[in-house]
């Protein structure tokens, strides 16, 4: 479907296909994904400001597209590897796979999308309703992906959620972190990251 919501022929859905191709290839590449624009997206793909607004109704529509594209890419934690064993176990794997996935050319390209956002989330809401809803959905399935971890495990709700919360932000601070200069042994910060969690959701005898 394109903006209007009509369908489209093979070509368009070609070209379609090829903008948001360019513009997860421009997001991810990490020496520079901070110059990554619609229109600079469009100009690589070989099409003119007027095609991407008639696919995707302009720049909203195009990260949400793409955003939608990187979702259907796999499940966000590996089930077969994480949902049994303890609680530290798990943990450490979960930690792993976060890190694996800001690793991965979609987590970088996702990164890179959010770091061109407006901060403030109700300006963005906002400004990009459509790339908003499609954050949201991210959101919704990290949630699911998180809850289902667990599952098996008696372990305090509350506590849980309030690991929900912290957990993706902590990991991408040691994976920042790695890129710049640092005296911080990276691989035992996550290895206490996980150990700590751990210790925090173990239940109290």
């Amino acid at each position: 479907m394109n903006a209007r919501g009509a369908p489209l022929n093979r070509r368009g859905l070609e070209t379609r296909a090829r903008v948001i191709r360019t513009a997860i290839a421009m997001l991810a590449d990490s020496e520079h994904a901070g110059e990554a624009s619609a229109n600079l997206v469009a100009k690589r793909a070989g099409v003119t400001w007027g095609t991407v607004q008639h696919q995707f109704g302009g720049v909203d529509g195009l990260w949400a597209a793409v955003l939608e594209e990187l979702a259907g890419q796999g499940d966000m934690l590996p089930w077969k590897d994480i949902d049994d064993g303890s609680v530290a176990e798990r943990m450490s794997r979960i930690v792993d796979a976060i890190w694996s996935g800001l690793d991965s050319p979609p987590g970088r390209a996702v990164a890179a999308l959010r770091s061109l956002l407006p901060r403030n989330t109700a300006e963005f809401t906002e400004a990009y309703p459509r790339t908003a809803e499609q954050l949201n959905l991210w959101d919704r399935r990290w949630r699911r992906a998180y809850a289902r971890a667990f599952r098996g495990l008696v372990v305090d709700a509350y506590r849980l959620e309030r690991v929900r919360h912290l957990l993706p932000a902590a990991v991408r601070g040691l994976y920042l972190e790695q890129h710049l200069s640092t005296w911080t042994d990276i691989d035992d910060a996550r290895a206490v990251l996980a150990e700590s969690i751990a210790g925090y959701l173990e239940p109290r005898r």
